[in-house]
């Protein structure tokens, strides 16, 4: 004890260390409040690496720390309100990280760990696209493990607080967690409200000094002048990392470094998982997937989308005129304006293909769904937006947002044409699908906002020769050496070049753009409204069956093995869930959303009729059945997704019934539950008993060469008895015939024990 300010950091360490195995949570908060109270920066700096991984838990998801994506409320009170109030952005553990960052102390962060397009680029030694790597990467020496960013406190812990989203493992299923109760999603809302203020400036940072407040401290490596900010495409970027310059920051935009730098770490670790290559790549169907995101994590991309849409929503009139610019503008207020387009909006729309590409088609998609729906919707945010009953008609949608719908143009076409594929291919007759067509129906039938959209799509196919002095550049934002603040030359054409930038500069420059109001997805629309049509008449004829087949009456009944529940026999979705009322609710989201198509792509009664009528009608006028909805393709007819579902109408009926006919046909006719399998989804394996499938008839096992052989052995055997192959035929039906009836009444008795 000779020296002990040589001693004792490593003793307080290691005493700490000690204290989280052997100490309760609560006691241990208590202590390492009075530790960051008590000891200087310069001992504390030794635990901040250890004390963050406790906290998050370690990156390579083996430790789990405090679990905060597990901690609610109402399951753990004690330990949730301490971890809210120690991790709180004005509490003890920020406190600890402004009393580091005055001291300008570094800590290396594995480039490993950073998300897939980042990590590559810097190990390609290309400096990637966000100012937030900028003057931080540090090779290492002979002999070294791996790259590493050097980061100051802040940086830090926001980069571990991030990614612990990530690097964490999926919860499991039967944990039933609700993510919008949990500490971490409650600390990201409050991080966002403290950072990105909708009202007044961000508040300084609190001391631990008894004097008070402190000023903030500022980065003493400073990030990327904030007027630098653009929509850029990658390659512009593309620079050797040896060559980093030190860039001297704004001294004025020092009070809000702590914003720009949280809404970059969340960006980059959430969505910046997907490359425009990548992307590209991805379009193969043969192509490998790559990361996969969470239910929990769109759930929490959700809240940011919606709380910068308020945020950037936040500035007065005055300030948000492009032609109020000047010097006197404060940081905060360009930020706002720059926080959408320069920072989300290009990750966010690789992030959003991904899922819509990729994503399983069962009801966890509502979770994307919503927080796509959001991100369109800035107005839902706006200071001015007044609240509405669910029964209201929507207001119309201000011109003042075309500027935004025009610049987020493929955010609405393109999405909703991956929307379309993906709903053409879902049973529609299930409520939860429904309600998605439903939801996304009733968002683009807004009154005004397929007019701008369309008025969008306009702008973006001008002819170039319109706009002949800016024919020399490339459709791009100014690179990183310029300001996205210089104003551009007033002219009538500058919404078709914002246009045409945004669509370049999301798809590259050889992208082949479909018009959402064009035949293309006319014709998809077309065939969507056929398939409600057809979901709808599906949904009534289950409904009029348990109507029309009252229990007692059927041969299972005279049995003893009628059914309890009329209602729960229809396996091929979730009516089973809430009986009659969830058809009425499947008729009436399919009818509105119906409706809503209509409006939006301006389809007359008359064609809607003409669906009808075609889909209802199922024989010719010389009596014989029409062939169901199909294409021509290179080996002869191929169905369609309407032709799978035609004519399914008499299956779902069959197997609606309560009597041996209905046990009969659903044992024939419904896929069966295989126990041991297991479907791969982002949010953890599931069982393939949640995903069930519809009445259906599979002649596959006819192609078997097993069977072929069977039937051939059988037929050889008959011959030596002097059996002929007729005679055999029928005594294979007839012996099918008495098992499967054997079959069907022990397995409604098993499902009666199991009720």
């Amino acid at each position: 004890m000779a020296f002990p300010h040589l001693q004792q950091p490593s003793f307080l360490l290691a005493s700490l260390k000690a204290d989280s195995i052997n100490k309760p949570f609560a006691q241990r908060c208590q202590d390492l409040v009075k530790v960051i109270e008590d000891f200087p920066a310069k001992e504390l700096h030794t635990i901040f690496p250890w004390l963050v991984e406790s906290i998050f838990g370690s990156l390579d998801g083996i430790l789990i720390g405090w679990n905060l994506r597990c901690l609610q409320g109402r399951m753990n009170p004690v330990e949730y309100n301490i971890a809210m109030e120690f991790l709180d952005p004005g509490g003890p553990m920020m406190k600890l990280v402004y009393k580091l960052q005055a001291e300008d102390y570094k800590f290396d962060f594995p480039v490993s760990y950073l998300p897939g397009p980042v990590k590559a680029s810097i190990q390609e030694r290309v400096l990637p696209d966000s100012p937030l790597y900028h003057n931080k990467v540090q090779f290492p020496p002979t002999g070294g493990l791996g790259l590493n960013l050097a980061l100051n406190p802040f940086e830090y812990y926001i980069f571990f607080f991030a990614l612990s989203l990530i690097t964490q493992k999926p919860l499991p299923v039967s944990l039933h967690v609700r993510t919008s109760d949990c500490a971490y999603f409650i600390l990201v809302d409050r991080y966002l409200s403290w950072f990105l203020p909708t009202e007044g400036s961000v508040p300084p940072p609190l001391s631990s000094s008894p004097g008070g407040t402190s000023p903030s401290p500022a980065p003493r490596t400073p990030a990327m002048p904030f007027a630098s900010y653009g929509l850029h495409h990658t390659s512009l970027l593309k620079r050797h990392i040896s060559h980093q310059t030190s860039v001297n920051a704004d001294p004025a935009s020092h009070e809000i470094w702590r914003s720009e730098t949280l809404l970059q770490v969340f960006v980059e670790m959430w969505l910046h998982h997907y490359s425009l290559e990548m992307y590209q790549k991805m379009q193969s169907p043969h192509a490998k997937e790559s990361f996969t995101p969470t239910e929990e994590h769109v759930l929490v991309v959700r809240l940011l989308l919606k709380h910068l849409h308020a945020f950037a929503n936040s500035l007065k009139p005055e300030q948000a005129s492009p032609s109020t610019h000047s010097h006197a503008t404060s940081p905060l207020e360009e930020f706002k304006r720059a926080a959408v387009p320069r920072f989300v909006q290009q990750k966010l729309y690789l992030f959003l293909q991904h899922c819509f590409g990729h994503w399983p088609l069962d009801a966890s998609f509502r979770a994307v769904l919503e927080m796509w729906l959001s991100y369109l919707q800035p107005w839902r945010y706006a200071p001015e937006k007044q609240a509405q009953s669910s029964d209201s008609q929507p207001r119309c949608v201000s011109e003042k947002w075309a500027p935004f719908v025009q610049e987020n143009l493929l955010m609405y076409t393109k999405l909703f044409v991956g929307f379309l594929n993906r709903a053409l291919r879902t049973d529609l007759v299930s409520p939860k699908n429904a309600l998605m067509v439903f939801r996304v129906a009733k968002v683009f039938a807004q009154p005004n906002l397929a007019e701008m959209i369309q008025k969008g799509e306009q702008l973006f196919l001008e002819p170039e020769l319109v706009i002949p002095h800016r024919q020399h550049r490339l459709f791009t934002a100014p690179t990183v050496t310029g300001s996205f603040l210089s104003p551009w030359p007033p002219a009538v054409t500058d919404a078709s070049f914002k246009v045409k930038s945004h669509v370049y500069g999301l798809e590259g420059q050889d992208c082949k753009y479909t018009p959402m109001f064009g035949p293309e997805v006319r014709t998809l629309v077309l065939r969507l409204a056929q398939l409600i049509t057809q979901a709808k008449q599906t949904a009534k004829s289950i409904s009029d069956q348990c109507v029309e087949n009252p229990a007692g009456h059927s041969f299972l009944s005279w049995l003893g093995f009628s059914p309890t529940d009329p209602n729960g026999l229809y396996p091929a979705n979730d009516l089973d869930e809430m009986g009659q009322d969830s058809v009425r609710k499947t008729d009436e989201y399919l009818e509105k959303a119906l409706e809503y198509l209509r409006q939006i792509f301006r389809l007359s009664e008359a064609q809607l009729a003409q669906l009808t009528f075609a889909l209802g009608t199922t024989q010719d006028e010389n009596g014989k059945k029409q062939l169901p909805d199909c294409i021509v393709g290179d080996d002869g007819l191929i169905l369609t997704p309407l032709g799978r579902y035609q004519f399914a109408g008499q299956m779902v009926a069959l197997c609606s019934r309560d009597d041996f006919l209905g046990s009969f046909c659903r044992y024939h006719l419904t896929e069966p539950v295989l126990a041991n399998r297991h479907l791969l989804s982002p949010v953890g394996r599931r069982q393939v008993a949640n995903h069930a499938r519809g009445p259906r008839l599979s002649l596959r096992f006819l192609g078997s060469y097993r069977t072929l052989l069977s039937l051939l052995l059988v037929f050889f055997v008959a011959s030596l008895f002097c059996i002929g192959p007729l005679p055999c035929s029928l005594l294979l039906v007839l012996g099918y015939l008495l098992y499967a009836m054997a079959m069907t009444l022990l397995t409604e008795r098993g499902k009666l024990h199991q009720l």
